[in-house]
């Protein structure tokens, strides 16, 4: 009866004491649960607790047992965790033994905000190597790096890869020489500028007139360029060979323009121009002036605005020419095939001839 009185208190104590120190947890534990003689394992011990509380871990130094057989080797902190109000700090031993036995590794005291807290107990199983205790006289030194055995199955895939390399960069090479002896095809784009014919003939008509011409003694030669300069602007804007006409067949061809009081001006001019290359006529000074202004006249109300300034002449290639230059683009291509077939080949041959040979 006794004894069951002294459990029930022992129980109603441990209610009691539970809810002050849960939010105190302890873990301890070891990775292996067995290791030969001289092999390492580790021991971690973890502390959850309160934001703000002052741990204190238990006094383990190196060489130190934790108990009699398993040793200290030294220790690491790990990582803090912080969640919910709550910080988890571990700390990880490395220890060693080197005696057969199965320990049983008690429990570590830490300390929070001054109070003992224990974890779990742990085990630790020592298991040692097999000795032939037959033949103690019998010691064999230890074995030499050994080379791997050469596989013609391992090594076979790669030396076919290779001459597919090789019989790729053969054929790119020979690629490479066609192109070299097709010389390319090269179209160039030519940009012709037009100037308009009665710019022209108005800037030849400005030079007569900065040569002063209309003044001069040498009326012939005035009267010729002034004439010449209308049949090549007649020429170009009415599109008859004004050049190899005489007066009255230029002005027969231009009576279709219907501007009556132009053509009279025009008939009256090239008269004019006639009788004094072929009559010697002397006009006056005015009349060369009336003339001249004639003319600019007539160029002013026949011009044609807004004609293009600028011509792109593209030349047409014929069907070889057409063909060569698709043959360059193939080659071209393929090259540019070949060569990423051929980098990418030699980096997997070279890599994994490099990890055959390692």
């Amino acid at each position: 009866m006794k004894r069951f009185t002294h459990y029930i208190l022992t129980l109603l104590l441990l209610m009691v004491m539970v809810p002050a120190g849960a939010q105190v947890v302890v873990e301890q534990r070891v990775d292996s649960v067995g290791i030969l003689i001289g092999e390492q394992a580790h021991m971690s011990l973890g502390v959850t607790m309160p934001k703000g509380s002052k741990l204190q871990w238990p006094d383990l130094k190196a060489k130190q047992y934790v108990v009699p057989g398993v040793e200290v080797l030294g220790f690491e902190d790990a990582d803090t965790v912080e969640t919910d109000g709550k910080v988890k700090l571990e700390r990880v031993y490395t220890i060693t033994s080197f005696d057969e036995k199965l320990y049983a590794i008690p429990a570590l005291p830490v300390k929070v905000d001054g109070k003992s807290y224990k974890g779990g107990t742990a085990a630790l199983k020592v298991i040692t190597v097999d000795v032939d205790t037959l033949h103690p006289n019998q010691f064999f030194p230890p074995k030499d790096v050994q080379t791997n055995p050469f596989m013609w199955s391992e090594w076979s895939p790669y030396f076919w890869l290779a001459v597919l390399v090789l019989l790729l960069f053969g054929f790119g090479f020979y690629l490479f020489v066609r192109l070299r002896e097709n010389k390319p095809i090269i179209t160039r784009i030519r940009i012709i500028r037009h100037v308009p014919a009665h710019q022209r003939a108005l800037s030849a008509i400005e030079e007569i007139k900065a040569e002063r011409m209309q003044t001069s003694e040498d009326q012939k030669t005035y009267y010729t360029r002034l004439t010449d300069t209308l049949r090549k602007y007649i020429q170009e804007r009415f599109g008859f060979n004004a050049m190899e006409m005489t007066s009255s067949q230029i002005i027969d061809n231009l009576q279709q323009t219907g501007d009556r009081k132009m053509l009279d001006e025009l008939t009256e001019l090239f008269s004019t121009a006639d009788l004094v290359k072929f009559a010697k006529y002397s006009t006056l000074i005015n009349e060369n002036d009336l003339n001249l202004v004639n003319a600019v006249n007539f160029i002013d109300s026949t011009k044609i605005e807004g004609q293009a300034t600028e011509e792109k002449i593209v030349p047409q290639l014929n069907e070889s020419d057409k063909r060569t230059r698709q043959n360059r683009i193939t080659i071209k291509a393929l090259l540019w095939a070949i060569g990423i077939i051929v980098v990418g080949l030699l980096g997997y041959i070279v890599y994994n001839v490099y990890l055959l040979m390692v």
